[in-house]
């Protein structure tokens, strides 16, 4: 008869499981590790067997610190200690119990400022036994968690590391912060708290209060700090429904068989679930619901076929939660309650109930779900369904407002040639100011250099008469003009003056500033500037312009590094500050050589191509960090032809009624241009460009059929 065996590298015995001798005689013939290498691979080998070792992490500390790559290495006596208590750790291990299924589990936790710590243990005549050890350090986010919320971390952490021996169980969690006791029923908890308590709905455990002083070894083992390890996880695995896929006609007892210790006593009328296995071969139903075989065992004590071994196991375990009262099931949830279960069927209609309904408010998900548990009803998905089915609600996605987290990727316009580039957009109306109400502005995009007209209207023969009379006769011919689509940008005369030339028009996404951001910017800077400057009546402002250009010129530009006005001319300018105030070159006697003139000037034309150079590099250099800054806060977004989306309408402020939905559509996606813009297609086919900030997917709406109850009862007689 066969007392002990080696099973996955650990010694199986009556005893409980212990190491493998085998395995420390080879390790303790060892010599100290001298490179990194080697003290990995002593720590690979040593840390199988951790889960024998109290304090493992603790006294591995000197030799895991040589692993960081900072760190010099050096062999000194602290890690030569370490090297020699884990060979004796190892040689003097304790035998750890494996678990008795009949008896409830104990979890011992506790958290420290970096990590978490806890013990699985059962009690046998008064006293602990250990199952296992574990510890984790926390993350820099985790490590910023409130006290309440790392406690609560170190029981989703112990409930991940131990489920495969808490499912099904009695657990009983012992812990020093009291406050968790009842932060289970609390109903105002923060999200992050919220969802750890909804994945914890699954067990059935008690918290019991512990000093920390009787709480050591979990203590202990939160402040140890191991170095290398992977993230924790605050989520469990998804739960695992067993559904069957046949159903077999049975004869049912008369009187039903006692069900198994622990689960309530079965109805007299239960065999009248044969019934409904009838109506599935009718076809009066399409499938068995998710608790089918759940509900055969309670009503006839049908077990489930091809169940063996550990599925067995936790179909009996978990049989033990509910209770069958004719036609329904239900279940004890982890608050004591019970839920009735629902089937596939009537799930939907359901959700429209806690969601969509008069008295539901088409709330968020984790409000849906509570409304869903405190209506009395529970699934095994219902959290994943109340998410799914609150994300396609056609109401609430026709609600909420766009911010810059929804932005666009940052796309900037660098060019080398100054004047190749102009942007132009109109300012106002202002006050009238002799006659005159509007402002056309044009800003070349290399040198910021900024051109203006004060009209009395914003119409095309005002943007005509600035290329004619300003940008082509003192700049020269552009390659491109971006502006807005304004009518006055947009008509067959402006189009015939640019392609006469060969210019180039781009037009600017519709409620887009950003597109034509450059002329947006230096708008706002010269209508400050206006602002400032203009007397109360602000009715002299058309005179006050010219004097605002010739500030804009001079001001220092960071994106540049220098002048508008000594990018395109070469030199500073003169301002009459200089002559008042005696500056250099303004007390210097005048020389009219001309070849000391021609060599100064010669400079001046060679120091201009430095300028402009220099100029570009930092124009270069400040945009590509405005696009990384910008990029990392946005949330990423990716939509492709054919998908459905929902329009934002940037100009409903602009009508009364707070009510209204800012949201239109749905439309299709026909082409996702460069740049961010994106041709949609409304309902009547008609195409129209928009800036991707504008749009958000849509899901389709959530049919809701109304469901039949899932019964048992007998059907009517023929």
């Amino acid at each position: 008869m066969v007392r002990d065996g080696i099973v996955l590298g650990h010694k199986i015995s009556e005893r409980g499981i212990e190491v493998d001798k085998a395995k420390i005689e080879v390790m303790m013939s060892l010599q100290p590790p001298n490179s990194v290498k080697g003290i990995r691979s002593f720590l690979g080998h040593a840390g199988f067997y951790r889960r024998f070792i109290k304090d493992f992490s603790k006294i591995a500390r000197p030799l895991t610190r040589l692993l960081c790559k900072e760190v010099k290495f050096e062999f000194d006596n602290a890690c030569l200690e370490a090297f020699h208590t884990i060979k004796g750790a190892l040689i003097s291990a304790p035998i750890v119990q494996p678990p008795d299924w009949e008896l409830p589990f104990e979890v011992m936790t506790d958290a420290s400022d970096f990590a978490v710590g806890a013990v699985l243990g059962q009690s046998k005549d008064k006293k602990l036994h250990v199952i296992y050890y574990a510890s984790r350090t926390m993350d820099d986010a985790q490590c910023r968690y409130a006290t309440t919320e790392k406690e609560l971390l170190a029981i989703v952490f112990a409930f991940e590391k131990f489920r495969s021996y808490l499912v099904g169980s009695k657990v009983i969690v012992h812990t020093d912060h009291a406050a968790l006791k009842y932060l289970l029923t609390k109903k105002d908890a923060k999200p992050r708290l919220l969802r750890w308590i909804l994945l914890l709905q699954e067990f059935d455990f008690e918290i019991k209060d512990k000093k920390g002083s009787e709480n050591g070894v979990a203590d202990h083992l939160s402040r140890m700090q191991i170095e290398g390890e992977t993230p924790m996880e605050d989520r469990l695995p998804d739960e695992h429904i067993y559904s069957i896929s046949t159903c077999e006609f049975f004869e049912a007892p008369k009187e039903a068989p006692a069900p198994p210790a622990r689960a309530p006593a079965p109805p007299a009328q239960a065999p009248a679930l044969e019934i409904f296995c009838g109506m599935i071969q009718m076809g009066q139903c399409s499938s068995f619901p998710w608790f089918g075989e759940i509900a055969n065992f309670l009503a006839a004590e049908k077990v489930p076929e091809n169940l063996v071994g550990s599925k067995r196991k936790k179909f009996f375990r978990d049989v033990r939660r509910y209770f069958w009262d004719e036609p329904y099931l239900y279940k004890q949830c982890s608050d004591g309650l019970y839920r009735r279960c629902v089937s596939e069927a009537e799930i939907p209609g359901i959700l429209h109930h806690c969601h969509g309904s008069s008295y539901a408010g088409h709330f968020t998900t984790f409000k849906t779900f509570w409304k869903v548990l405190q209506a009395g009803f529970w699934w095994p998905t219902m959290f994943r369904d109340a998410n799914r089915f609150v994300s396609r609600c056609d109401a609430c996605q026709r609600q909420g407002n766009i911010s810059k987290r929804n932005e666009m990727p940052q796309n900037f316009i660098l060019e080398v040639e100054v004047f190749d580039v102009w942007g132009i957009d109109f300012m106002g109306p202002f006050p009238s100011s002799y006659g005159n109400e509007y402002i056309l502005v044009a800003v070349d995009y290399v040198s910021k250099w900024v051109e203006a007209l004060a009209s009395p209207t914003n119409d095309s023969r005002v943007v005509i008469k600035m290329f004619k009379s300003v940008i082509f006769p003192r700049f020269g011919v552009p390659r491109v003009v971006i502006s807005d689509g304004g009518s006055h940008f947009i008509n067959k005369v402006f189009e015939n003056l640019l392609k006469q030339n060969g210019v180039t028009h781009k037009v600017a996404s519709p409620y887009h500033p950003q597109t034509s951001g450059q002329v947006e910017i230096s708008n706002r800077e010269i209508k400050g500037i206006l602002q400032k400057t203009v007397s109360i009546t602000r009715k002299d402002w058309s005179k006050k312009l010219d004097d605002a250009l010739w500030a804009y010129r001079t001001a220092y530009k960071t994106l540049l590094g220098t002048t508008p006005f000594h990018l395109v001319y070469g030199k500073a300018c003169h301002l009459p500050v200089e002559l008042e105030y005696k500056a250099a070159w303004a007390v210097k006697l005048l020389n009219f050589d001309i070849l000391p003139a021609y060599e100064r000037r010669s400079m001046q034309l060679h120091e201009l191509e430095e300028i402009r150079h220099l100029a570009y590099d930092n124009s270069r250099i400040y945009k590509e960090r405005s696009k990384a800054y910008h990029d990392k806060r946005i949330i990423p977004r990716s939509f492709a032809p054919n998908d459905q989306v929902l329009l934002f309408n940037s100009r409903l402020r602009l009508f009364p009624g707070k009510l209204k939905s800012r949201w239109s559509g749905p439309s299709m996606i026909k082409e996702i241009r460069p740049h961010g813009a994106i041709v949609l297609l409304n309902t009547k086919g008609e195409e129209f460009v928009v800036n991707g900030q504008r749009v958000k997917p849509y899901l389709a709406d959530t049919r809701v059929e109304k469901g039949e109850p899932v019964t048992f009862s007998d059907p009517p007689h023929a």
